[in-house]
């Protein structure tokens, strides 16, 4: 097994648990002690895990912590790429549509690439580089302008003042965290600021987001879960989460991934 495999079985293991111990690691992949410690000190030096006595752990996040979008785009892959799966196909050709930056977000865009005539306005800039680069059918990619954010979003008064008057029928948003209480959350204040224009532009509201985001509460509340037409998961979400978001949400769907 790669190195890089390894290293995904290991965070999926931490995202799964909040920890897991070396001994367990060695004896499920196979491997030695010594190559399961450095595989940690390298997921550990990215800021993937804390590094604790005898194994490895979620990393102590702030409310305000944001990771980069190269850090998150290597976490909960297969999730993500079900989640997208199963967004995407909600959306309908010749519509205007709304995509918030994320990397789950990201990869809704690169299942959209065959939809024809859509008209996407965007803050990401990795969906607006993915659908300008790769895009199979006519579409028109707007990109707003705006403040780089860590996760490549662009933010702040121009990013929502390119969207007063802006009418779209659907937008699909990435979120931080979810809690029953709290709802959706952004450790960015300006970030929050300019997905709340998303929402308010927007007839319907699609939040993409994997099971780990349950529980994780940011700095700032972007929206209420009632607010929410639809949210897309992944099969990770435990029975008691999958029961308390699908009596807040208008529709939740579960994607196996």
């Amino acid at each position: 097994m790669l190195a890089r495999q390894r290293q995904q079985l290991i965070l999926d293991e931490v995202a799964r648990s909040g920890a897991v111990k070396v001994a367990d690691l060695v004896a499920e992949l196979g491997v030695s002690d010594m190559t399961v410690r450095r595989d940690i000190s390298e997921l550990a030096g990215q800021g993937l895990v804390d590094r604790v006595h005898g194994g490895a752990a979620q990393p102590r996040m702030a409310s305000v912590h944001e990771p980069a979008f190269a850090t998150k785009a290597t976490q909960q892959v297969a999730a993500k790429m079900a989640i997208a799966q199963a967004a995407a196909a909600l959306v309908s050709p010749g519509i205007s549509l709304g995509i918030s930056a994320g990397t789950t977000t990201h990869a809704v865009a690169t299942e959209l690439l065959g939809v024809p005539d859509l008209t996407v306005i965007t803050n990401s800039l990795p969906v607006a580089d993915e659908l300008h680069r790769f895009r199979q059918v006519e579409q028109t990619v707007l990109l707003t302008g705006g403040m780089r954010t860590p996760s490549d979003g662009l933010v702040g008064p121009l990013a929502v003042a390119a969207l007063q008057g802006i009418h779209l029928d659907l937008l699909i948003l990435g979120v931080h965290g979810i809690d029953a209480r709290a709802g959706l959350t952004c450790p960015n204040l300006l970030e929050t600021q300019t997905n709340r224009a998303l929402i308010e532009a927007s007839r319907r509201i699609l939040v993409v987001a994997d099971h780990t985001k349950w529980g994780v509460i940011g700095l700032q509340t972007t929206a209420r879960l009632t607010e929410v037409d639809v949210l897309v998961t992944d099969d990770g979400i435990d029975d008691a989460a999958r029961d308390e978001l699908a009596g807040l949400v208008g529709e939740l769907i579960v994607a196996e991934s």
